[in-house]
């Protein structure tokens, strides 16, 4: 079965960042109990823009963490499969 991905960007004002950091924190530890992985990055060149990936080896694993999330306004139905390339 292909890896599944979901992504989301948004952007932060400064006075709003330590709060989304700790929201961060708690979406991370949610999606990794349910068997995902979870990285987010921020633009080099822009700061407060950043882009977070979910990811699992299972679509329907990560479907139900995007259902689950806490403060996620993730779009369940926007996953993105892997594609072999030969």
């Amino acid at each position: 079965m292909p890896r599944a991905l979901v992504f989301h960007r948004t952007i932060v004002p400064a006075p709003n960042r330590a709060r989304y950091l700790e929201a961060l924190a708690r979406r991370k530890a949610h999606f990794e109990r349910s068997g995902c992985k979870f990285w987010v990055f921020e633009e080099a060149g822009l700061p407060g823009a950043f882009i977070e990936f979910m990811e699992s080896g299972d679509r329907a694993a990560l479907r139900a963490a995007i259902e689950e999330a806490p403060e996620a306004p993730l779009d369940a139905n926007r996953v993105y499969l892997e594609v072999p390339i030969a």
